[in-house]
Protein backbone atom coordinates (compact mmCIF):
# COMPACT_ATOMS: atom_id res chain seq x y z
CA UNK A 1 0.00 0.00 0.00
CA UNK A 2 1.26 3.50 -0.83
CA UNK A 3 1.66 5.56 2.38
CA UNK A 4 -0.41 9.23 2.27
CA UNK A 5 1.85 12.28 1.50
CA UNK A 6 3.82 14.49 3.47
CA UNK A 7 2.85 17.71 4.96
CA UNK A 8 5.97 19.14 2.27
CA UNK A 9 4.42 17.30 -0.21
CA UNK A 10 1.14 18.44 0.23
CA UNK A 11 2.16 22.12 -0.18
CA UNK A 12 3.73 21.07 -3.69
CA UNK A 13 0.03 19.84 -4.91
CA UNK A 14 -2.65 21.60 -6.99
CA UNK A 15 -5.97 21.75 -6.80
CA UNK A 16 -6.76 18.60 -8.72
CA UNK A 17 -3.47 17.49 -7.48
CA UNK A 18 -5.38 17.49 -4.00
CA UNK A 19 -9.00 16.13 -5.34
CA UNK A 20 -7.18 13.07 -6.25
CA UNK A 21 -5.65 12.44 -3.27
CA UNK A 22 -8.19 12.39 -1.30
CA UNK A 23 -9.68 10.03 -3.74
CA UNK A 24 -6.94 7.48 -3.79
CA UNK A 25 -6.44 7.81 0.48
CA UNK A 26 -10.52 6.73 0.23
CA UNK A 27 -9.60 3.94 -2.45
CA UNK A 28 -6.81 2.49 0.36
CA UNK A 29 -9.26 3.23 3.42
CA UNK A 30 -11.62 0.71 1.80
CA UNK A 31 -8.64 -1.75 0.84
CA UNK A 32 -7.88 -1.94 3.90
CA UNK A 33 -11.28 -2.58 5.16
CA UNK A 34 -10.83 -5.61 3.16
CA UNK A 35 -7.83 -6.60 4.72
CA UNK A 36 -9.50 -6.52 7.76
CA UNK A 37 -12.44 -8.39 6.91
CA UNK A 38 -10.37 -11.02 5.70
CA UNK A 39 -8.35 -10.87 9.12
CA UNK A 40 -11.20 -11.14 11.12
CA UNK A 41 -12.70 -14.47 9.21
CA UNK A 42 -8.87 -16.27 9.59
CA UNK A 43 -8.98 -14.98 13.24
CA UNK A 44 -12.24 -16.50 13.59
CA UNK A 45 -11.17 -19.68 11.97
CA UNK A 46 -7.89 -20.05 13.84
CA UNK A 47 -9.50 -19.17 17.09
CA UNK A 48 -12.63 -21.86 16.56
CA UNK A 49 -9.70 -24.66 15.62
CA UNK A 50 -7.87 -24.28 18.88
CA UNK A 51 -11.08 -24.46 21.16
CA UNK A 52 -12.04 -27.41 18.76
CA UNK A 53 -8.32 -28.90 19.50
CA UNK A 54 -8.98 -28.33 23.61
CA UNK A 55 -12.44 -30.07 23.52
CA UNK A 56 -14.78 -26.84 23.68
CA UNK A 57 -18.34 -27.80 22.93
CA UNK A 58 -18.78 -26.63 19.43
CA UNK A 59 -21.44 -23.72 20.33
CA UNK A 60 -18.78 -22.38 22.68
CA UNK A 61 -15.79 -22.77 19.82
CA UNK A 62 -15.15 -18.95 18.67
CA UNK A 63 -15.93 -16.79 22.05
CA UNK A 64 -14.20 -14.18 22.66
CA UNK A 65 -12.98 -13.39 19.15
CA UNK A 66 -15.59 -10.19 18.80
CA UNK A 67 -14.06 -8.86 21.82
CA UNK A 68 -10.94 -9.83 20.26
CA UNK A 69 -11.57 -7.79 17.02
CA UNK A 70 -12.97 -4.81 19.48
CA UNK A 71 -9.82 -4.40 21.23
CA UNK A 72 -7.77 -4.14 17.88
CA UNK A 73 -9.94 -1.85 16.54
CA UNK A 74 -10.41 0.02 19.49
CA UNK A 75 -14.15 -0.38 20.10
CA UNK A 76 -16.54 -1.62 21.87
CA UNK A 77 -17.54 -6.00 21.73
CA UNK A 78 -20.85 -5.49 20.59
CA UNK A 79 -19.33 -3.41 17.65
CA UNK A 80 -16.57 -6.04 17.47
CA UNK A 81 -19.50 -8.96 17.03
CA UNK A 82 -20.48 -6.69 14.31
CA UNK A 83 -17.66 -5.97 12.33
CA UNK A 84 -17.13 -10.28 13.31
CA UNK A 85 -20.55 -11.24 11.35
CA UNK A 86 -19.63 -9.05 8.68
CA UNK A 87 -16.68 -10.39 7.66
CA UNK A 88 -17.80 -13.94 8.06
CA UNK A 89 -20.48 -12.92 5.43
CA UNK A 90 -18.30 -11.35 3.09
CA UNK A 91 -15.83 -13.93 2.71
CA UNK A 92 -18.26 -16.86 2.72
CA UNK A 93 -21.24 -15.54 0.80
CA UNK A 94 -20.60 -11.67 -0.91
CA UNK A 95 -17.53 -12.33 -2.76
CA UNK A 96 -18.30 -9.60 -5.54
CA UNK A 97 -18.66 -6.99 -2.48
CA UNK A 98 -15.83 -7.85 -0.66
CA UNK A 99 -13.70 -7.44 -4.27
CA UNK A 100 -15.02 -4.24 -4.37
CA UNK A 101 -13.75 -3.12 -1.36
CA UNK A 102 -10.45 -4.61 -2.44
CA UNK A 103 -10.57 -2.77 -5.61
CA UNK A 104 -10.96 0.26 -2.97
CA UNK A 105 -15.06 1.89 -4.71
CA UNK A 106 -16.71 -0.16 -1.90
CA UNK A 107 -15.97 1.09 1.34
CA UNK A 108 -16.98 -1.18 4.74
CA UNK A 109 -19.91 1.34 5.41
CA UNK A 110 -21.77 0.22 2.19
CA UNK A 111 -20.77 -2.93 2.54
CA UNK A 112 -22.54 -3.31 6.00
CA UNK A 113 -25.54 -2.53 4.26
CA UNK A 114 -25.87 -4.50 1.52
CA UNK A 115 -24.98 -7.43 3.98
CA UNK A 116 -28.30 -6.15 6.45
CA UNK A 117 -30.19 -6.04 3.77
CA UNK A 118 -29.43 -9.09 2.27
CA UNK A 119 -29.77 -11.22 5.52
CA UNK A 120 -33.29 -12.56 5.46
CA UNK A 121 -32.63 -14.22 1.99
CA UNK A 122 -31.42 -17.33 0.92
CA UNK A 123 -27.21 -18.43 0.33
CA UNK A 124 -28.60 -18.56 -3.44
CA UNK A 125 -30.25 -15.26 -3.49
CA UNK A 126 -27.95 -13.07 -1.45
CA UNK A 127 -25.51 -13.90 -4.33
CA UNK A 128 -27.31 -13.20 -6.63
CA UNK A 129 -27.71 -9.66 -5.37
CA UNK A 130 -24.12 -9.29 -4.71
CA UNK A 131 -23.70 -10.33 -8.30
CA UNK A 132 -26.30 -7.88 -9.89
CA UNK A 133 -25.19 -4.79 -7.61
CA UNK A 134 -21.64 -5.56 -6.77
CA UNK A 135 -19.48 -7.14 -9.67
CA UNK A 136 -19.41 -4.27 -11.66
CA UNK A 137 -18.28 -0.86 -10.34
CA UNK A 138 -20.44 1.28 -13.10
CA UNK A 139 -23.63 -0.46 -11.65
CA UNK A 140 -23.23 1.64 -8.34
CA UNK A 141 -21.63 4.87 -9.19
CA UNK A 142 -22.89 7.62 -8.07
CA UNK A 143 -25.79 5.96 -5.77
CA UNK A 144 -26.01 7.62 -1.97
CA UNK A 145 -26.41 4.89 0.42
CA UNK A 146 -30.02 5.32 0.76
CA UNK A 147 -30.20 4.45 -2.94
CA UNK A 148 -28.14 1.42 -2.65
CA UNK A 149 -30.57 0.49 0.16
CA UNK A 150 -33.51 0.83 -1.52
CA UNK A 151 -32.35 -1.02 -4.70
CA UNK A 152 -30.97 -3.91 -2.15
CA UNK A 153 -34.32 -3.87 -0.23
CA UNK A 154 -36.11 -4.08 -3.90
CA UNK A 155 -34.24 -7.14 -5.36
CA UNK A 156 -34.97 -8.53 -2.18
CA UNK A 157 -38.28 -8.13 -2.12
CA UNK A 158 -38.60 -9.63 -5.83
CA UNK A 159 -36.75 -12.78 -4.78
CA UNK A 160 -38.87 -13.59 -1.84
CA UNK A 161 -41.86 -11.52 -2.05
CA UNK A 162 -43.64 -13.82 0.27
CA UNK A 163 -41.57 -13.69 3.38
CA UNK A 164 -40.93 -9.50 2.84
CA UNK A 165 -44.95 -9.03 3.02
CA UNK A 166 -44.86 -11.53 6.03
CA UNK A 167 -41.58 -9.67 7.89
CA UNK A 168 -43.86 -6.27 7.01
CA UNK A 169 -47.03 -7.64 8.38
CA UNK A 170 -44.87 -8.82 11.71
CA UNK A 171 -43.10 -5.75 11.76
CA UNK A 172 -46.53 -3.65 12.77
CA UNK A 173 -46.84 -5.01 16.29
CA UNK A 174 -43.01 -4.53 16.63
CA UNK A 175 -43.64 -0.30 16.75
CA UNK A 176 -42.56 1.71 19.71
CA UNK A 177 -41.58 5.10 20.73
CA UNK A 178 -37.90 5.71 22.28
CA UNK A 179 -35.95 8.54 23.75
CA UNK A 180 -32.28 9.13 24.09
CA UNK A 181 -30.60 11.41 25.47
CA UNK A 182 -28.58 13.97 22.75
CA UNK A 183 -25.71 16.26 23.57
CA UNK A 184 -26.77 20.13 24.84
CA UNK A 185 -29.49 18.92 27.58
CA UNK A 186 -31.66 17.77 24.02
CA UNK A 187 -32.98 14.17 23.16
CA UNK A 188 -33.66 12.13 20.65
CA UNK A 189 -37.50 11.06 20.46
CA UNK A 190 -37.69 8.17 17.84
CA UNK A 191 -40.99 6.76 16.69
CA UNK A 192 -40.73 3.83 14.63
CA UNK A 193 -44.46 2.94 12.76
CA UNK A 194 -45.49 1.63 9.89
CA UNK A 195 -44.53 2.98 6.49
CA UNK A 196 -48.25 4.63 5.75
CA UNK A 197 -48.45 6.58 9.64
CA UNK A 198 -44.68 7.19 9.38
CA UNK A 199 -44.78 9.08 6.10
CA UNK A 200 -48.54 10.42 6.46
CA UNK A 201 -46.72 12.11 9.91
CA UNK A 202 -43.56 13.40 8.21
CA UNK A 203 -45.57 14.97 5.27
CA UNK A 204 -47.80 16.51 7.68
CA UNK A 205 -45.18 18.15 9.89
CA UNK A 206 -43.23 18.77 6.96
CA UNK A 207 -46.48 20.53 5.50
CA UNK A 208 -46.55 22.45 8.34
CA UNK A 209 -43.26 23.87 8.17
CA UNK A 210 -43.70 25.15 4.60
CA UNK A 211 -46.89 27.32 5.71
CA UNK A 212 -45.27 28.51 8.19
CA UNK A 213 -42.27 29.54 6.32
CA UNK A 214 -44.48 30.94 3.32
CA UNK A 215 -46.26 33.02 6.43
CA UNK A 216 -42.93 34.77 7.22
CA UNK A 217 -42.44 32.49 10.73
CA UNK A 218 -38.77 33.50 11.46
CA UNK A 219 -37.76 29.35 12.85
CA UNK A 220 -35.89 27.05 10.32
CA UNK A 221 -38.20 24.16 8.97
CA UNK A 222 -36.60 21.70 11.53
CA UNK A 223 -37.33 24.24 14.26
CA UNK A 224 -41.64 24.19 13.10
CA UNK A 225 -41.58 20.42 12.85
CA UNK A 226 -40.26 20.22 16.05
CA UNK A 227 -42.58 22.32 17.69
CA UNK A 228 -45.59 21.42 15.82
CA UNK A 229 -44.99 17.74 16.80
CA UNK A 230 -44.28 18.60 20.72
CA UNK A 231 -47.89 21.06 20.27
CA UNK A 232 -49.62 18.56 19.01
CA UNK A 233 -48.84 16.11 21.28
CA UNK A 234 -49.17 17.42 24.51
CA UNK A 235 -52.11 19.68 23.65
CA UNK A 236 -54.20 17.23 22.05
CA UNK A 237 -53.55 15.03 24.87
CA UNK A 238 -55.27 17.29 27.40
CA UNK A 239 -58.53 17.81 25.29
CA UNK A 240 -61.51 15.42 26.23
CA UNK A 241 -62.32 15.54 22.81
CA UNK A 242 -60.17 13.58 19.83
CA UNK A 243 -59.27 16.01 17.01
CA UNK A 244 -59.87 14.47 13.71
CA UNK A 245 -56.81 13.38 11.99
CA UNK A 246 -56.42 15.19 8.89
CA UNK A 247 -55.49 13.14 5.44
CA UNK A 248 -51.72 13.53 4.20
CA UNK A 249 -51.00 12.21 0.74
CA UNK A 250 -49.22 9.05 0.19
CA UNK A 251 -47.41 8.79 -3.24
CA UNK A 252 -47.24 5.33 -4.06
CA UNK A 253 -45.22 4.49 -7.74
CA UNK A 254 -45.82 1.02 -8.75
CA UNK A 255 -46.35 -0.82 -12.04
CA UNK A 256 -49.77 -1.59 -13.10
CA UNK A 257 -48.66 -5.47 -13.33
CA UNK A 258 -47.76 -5.02 -10.12
CA UNK A 259 -51.43 -3.27 -9.31
CA UNK A 260 -53.35 -4.96 -10.93
CA UNK A 261 -52.04 -8.16 -11.93
CA UNK A 262 -49.74 -10.45 -9.65
CA UNK A 263 -46.50 -8.86 -10.17
CA UNK A 264 -43.55 -8.81 -7.87
CA UNK A 265 -42.08 -5.57 -8.70
CA UNK A 266 -42.05 -3.53 -5.68
CA UNK A 267 -43.98 -0.48 -4.86
CA UNK A 268 -41.78 2.67 -4.57
CA UNK A 269 -43.30 5.09 -1.33
CA UNK A 270 -42.09 8.80 -2.12
CA UNK A 271 -40.03 9.62 1.15
CA UNK A 272 -40.09 6.15 2.20
CA UNK A 273 -38.81 3.92 -0.18
CA UNK A 274 -39.56 0.33 -1.90
CA UNK A 275 -42.28 -1.88 -0.34
CA UNK A 276 -43.28 -5.11 -1.27
CA UNK A 277 -45.55 -5.94 -3.98
CA UNK A 278 -48.36 -7.49 -1.84
CA UNK A 279 -48.04 -4.50 0.59
CA UNK A 280 -48.43 -1.84 -2.12
CA UNK A 281 -51.41 -3.97 -2.97
CA UNK A 282 -52.68 -3.81 0.04
CA UNK A 283 -51.87 -0.12 0.42
CA UNK A 284 -54.04 0.27 -2.59
CA UNK A 285 -56.72 -1.88 -1.15
CA UNK A 286 -57.10 0.05 2.03
CA UNK A 287 -57.55 4.11 0.65
CA UNK A 288 -59.90 2.69 -1.95
CA UNK A 289 -62.14 0.91 1.09
CA UNK A 290 -61.69 4.79 2.93
CA UNK A 291 -62.63 6.68 -0.99
CA UNK A 292 -58.96 8.08 -0.42
CA UNK A 293 -57.18 6.19 -3.58
CA UNK A 294 -56.03 8.34 -6.62
CA UNK A 295 -54.48 6.92 -9.43
CA UNK A 296 -52.47 9.02 -11.63
CA UNK A 297 -50.51 7.95 -14.76
CA UNK A 298 -46.71 8.73 -14.65
CA UNK A 299 -45.35 7.85 -17.32
CA UNK A 300 -46.77 7.00 -21.40
CA UNK A 301 -44.12 5.16 -22.84
CA UNK A 302 -41.55 2.41 -21.94
CA UNK A 303 -38.90 5.38 -22.32
CA UNK A 304 -39.77 7.03 -18.77
CA UNK A 305 -41.00 10.18 -20.49
CA UNK A 306 -44.39 11.74 -20.72
CA UNK A 307 -45.57 13.41 -23.76
CA UNK A 308 -45.45 16.88 -24.40
CA UNK A 309 -43.21 17.50 -20.93
CA UNK A 310 -41.73 21.06 -21.80
CA UNK A 311 -42.92 24.17 -20.74
CA UNK A 312 -42.49 28.12 -21.87
CA UNK A 313 -42.39 29.09 -17.64
CA UNK A 314 -38.98 29.50 -16.23
CA UNK A 315 -40.41 27.41 -12.99
CA UNK A 316 -41.41 23.97 -13.41
CA UNK A 317 -45.50 23.66 -13.29
CA UNK A 318 -46.81 21.63 -10.08
CA UNK A 319 -47.45 18.49 -12.17
CA UNK A 320 -43.99 18.60 -14.13
CA UNK A 321 -42.20 19.36 -10.46
CA UNK A 322 -44.50 16.22 -9.06
CA UNK A 323 -43.36 13.77 -11.97
CA UNK A 324 -39.60 14.83 -11.30
CA UNK A 325 -39.75 14.29 -7.48
CA UNK A 326 -41.52 10.95 -7.93
CA UNK A 327 -38.94 10.28 -11.21
CA UNK A 328 -35.58 11.28 -9.04
CA UNK A 329 -36.57 9.85 -5.87
CA UNK A 330 -34.35 12.16 -3.73
CA UNK A 331 -31.57 14.67 -4.50
CA UNK A 332 -29.79 13.78 -8.07
CA UNK A 333 -26.57 15.18 -7.14
CA UNK A 334 -24.07 11.33 -6.66
CA UNK A 335 -23.98 10.11 -3.26
CA UNK A 336 -26.73 12.81 -1.76
CA UNK A 337 -29.95 10.94 -1.11
CA UNK A 338 -31.07 13.82 0.75
CA UNK A 339 -35.05 14.94 0.25
CA UNK A 340 -35.79 16.74 -2.99
CA UNK A 341 -36.21 20.87 -1.84
CA UNK A 342 -36.08 22.22 -5.00
CA UNK A 343 -36.77 21.60 -8.89
CA UNK A 344 -33.75 22.90 -11.02
CA UNK A 345 -32.73 23.25 -15.02
CA UNK A 346 -29.93 21.44 -15.64
CA UNK A 347 -28.88 23.76 -17.95
CA UNK A 348 -30.10 26.87 -16.65
CA UNK A 349 -32.95 28.35 -18.54
CA UNK A 350 -31.07 31.58 -18.76
CA UNK A 351 -28.55 29.69 -20.77
CA UNK A 352 -31.04 28.26 -23.21
CA UNK A 353 -32.08 25.30 -21.64
CA UNK A 354 -36.08 24.14 -21.65
CA UNK A 355 -37.85 23.74 -18.87
CA UNK A 356 -39.06 19.82 -19.31
CA UNK A 357 -38.85 16.78 -17.24
CA UNK A 358 -34.83 15.73 -19.38
CA UNK A 359 -33.91 19.23 -18.56
CA UNK A 360 -35.14 18.84 -14.75
CA UNK A 361 -33.56 17.11 -11.60
CA UNK A 362 -34.82 17.31 -8.29
CA UNK A 363 -32.42 18.40 -6.10
CA UNK A 364 -32.11 19.51 -1.80
CA UNK A 365 -31.25 22.72 -0.79
CA UNK A 366 -27.72 22.58 -0.15
CA UNK A 367 -26.80 20.90 -3.43
CA UNK A 368 -28.71 23.66 -5.58
CA UNK A 369 -26.61 26.03 -3.97
CA UNK A 370 -23.74 24.62 -4.10
CA UNK A 371 -23.56 23.79 -8.04
CA UNK A 372 -24.00 27.75 -8.29
CA UNK A 373 -20.42 28.02 -7.12
CA UNK A 374 -18.22 29.15 -9.85
CA UNK A 375 -16.48 26.49 -12.24
CA UNK A 376 -19.00 23.85 -11.40
CA UNK A 377 -21.47 23.14 -14.81
CA UNK A 378 -23.85 20.77 -16.29
CA UNK A 379 -24.83 19.08 -19.16
CA UNK A 380 -27.51 16.19 -20.08
CA UNK A 381 -26.75 12.97 -22.11
CA UNK A 382 -29.78 10.88 -22.87
CA UNK A 383 -31.39 10.70 -19.24
CA UNK A 384 -28.38 11.18 -17.72
CA UNK A 385 -26.96 14.30 -15.88
CA UNK A 386 -22.86 15.13 -16.25
CA UNK A 387 -21.82 17.63 -13.84
CA UNK A 388 -18.74 18.83 -14.64
CA UNK A 389 -16.30 20.12 -10.87
CA UNK A 390 -13.61 23.08 -11.48
CA UNK A 391 -10.75 21.08 -10.94
CA UNK A 392 -12.11 19.03 -14.45
CA UNK A 393 -13.49 16.01 -12.83
CA UNK A 394 -16.88 14.54 -13.78
CA UNK A 395 -19.73 12.38 -11.98
CA UNK A 396 -22.79 11.05 -13.51
CA UNK A 397 -26.04 10.83 -12.10
CA UNK A 398 -29.41 8.62 -13.83
CA UNK A 399 -32.09 8.52 -12.27
CA UNK A 400 -33.97 5.09 -10.97
CA UNK A 401 -34.95 3.39 -13.47
CA UNK A 402 -39.07 2.68 -13.95
CA UNK A 403 -40.26 0.06 -12.84
CA UNK A 404 -41.01 -3.05 -15.26
CA UNK A 405 -44.48 -4.28 -15.68
CA UNK A 406 -43.09 -7.64 -15.07
CA UNK A 407 -46.12 -10.88 -15.52
CA UNK A 408 -47.09 -12.84 -13.04
CA UNK A 409 -44.41 -15.74 -12.22
CA UNK A 410 -46.06 -17.35 -9.46
CA UNK A 411 -49.67 -17.33 -8.17
CA UNK A 412 -49.76 -15.49 -4.50
CA UNK A 413 -51.95 -15.89 -1.42
CA UNK A 414 -55.61 -14.27 -1.20
CA UNK A 415 -55.23 -10.58 -1.09
CA UNK A 416 -57.50 -7.40 -1.21
CA UNK A 417 -58.25 -7.35 -5.11
CA UNK A 418 -57.64 -3.58 -6.34
CA UNK A 419 -60.51 -2.91 -8.81
CA UNK A 420 -59.76 0.06 -11.01
CA UNK A 421 -63.69 0.06 -12.12
CA UNK A 422 -64.28 0.49 -8.37
CA UNK A 423 -66.69 3.51 -8.15
CA UNK A 424 -65.18 4.61 -5.00
CA UNK A 425 -61.52 5.29 -7.02
CA UNK A 426 -60.52 8.20 -9.01
CA UNK A 427 -59.01 7.90 -11.74
CA UNK A 428 -56.63 10.73 -12.79
CA UNK A 429 -55.05 10.15 -15.99
CA UNK A 430 -53.74 14.04 -16.69
CA UNK A 431 -53.84 14.93 -20.74
CA UNK A 432 -49.79 16.67 -20.81
CA UNK A 433 -50.45 19.07 -23.75
CA UNK A 434 -47.68 21.68 -25.18
CA UNK A 435 -48.04 24.69 -23.35
CA UNK A 436 -49.83 27.23 -25.81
Amino acid sequence: MTAAPSTTDLAALGEAELVEEVRRLEELKAHAAALQVELTARLDEVVRRRHAAAGLPEERQGVGVASQVGLARRESPNRGARHLGLAKILVAEMPHTLNAMRAGWCSEWRATLLARETACLSLEDRRRVDAELMADPETTEGWGDKRLVAAARARAYELDPHAALKRSRKAEGERYVSLRPAPDTMTYLTALLPVAQGVAAYAALTRAADSARADGDERSRGQVMADTLVTAITDRTAESAPVPAVPVAVNLTVSDATLLGGGHQPGWVAGYGPVPAGFARELVATAIADAQATLRRLYTTSTGTLVAMDSRARTFPASLGLFIDLRDQSCRTPWCDAPIRHRDHVVPDHAGGPTSATNGQGLCEACNQAKEAPGFTATTVGGTVVTTTPTGHQVRSRAPDLPPGDPPVTPEPPRPRVDVLHPRLQIVLDDYTPAA
